[in-house]
């Protein structure tokens, strides 16, 4: 079973990558046609807010007494999931 530490380090090494996603994506948008370059800014922006709520949903999980780590965390990994389809579903636009 993973211990509290190792559950949230997994969750900020996710962060890392998805900032990395992120940083890749604007520099496809760089490369893109003006007309192609909105439609990439929407999806950079879709790409942060869900970046920025995963942090929020860690932070969340952070601040979790000992008591109520097991029902936080259930709710964290539904959260999380859904957040990461999201987040990889806008990444796969950038082809």
């Amino acid at each position: 079973m993973t211990t509290r530490s190792e559950y949230i380090e997994k969750a900020k090494t996710q962060l890392d990558r998805w900032d990395a996603k992120i940083d890749e994506a604007e520099a496809k948008m760089k490369e893109a046609s003006a007309e192609s370059k909105a439609k990439y800014q929407e999806q950079l922006e879709d790409m942060r807010t869900r970046r920025k709520q995963a942090a929020q949903k860690l932070k969340e999980l952070q601040n979790a007494g000992e008591s109520a780590w097991g029902d936080v965390r259930e709710g964290f990994e539904q959260a999380w999931d859904k957040l990461e389809d999201a987040f990889d579903s806008a990444t796969r636009r950038f082809g």
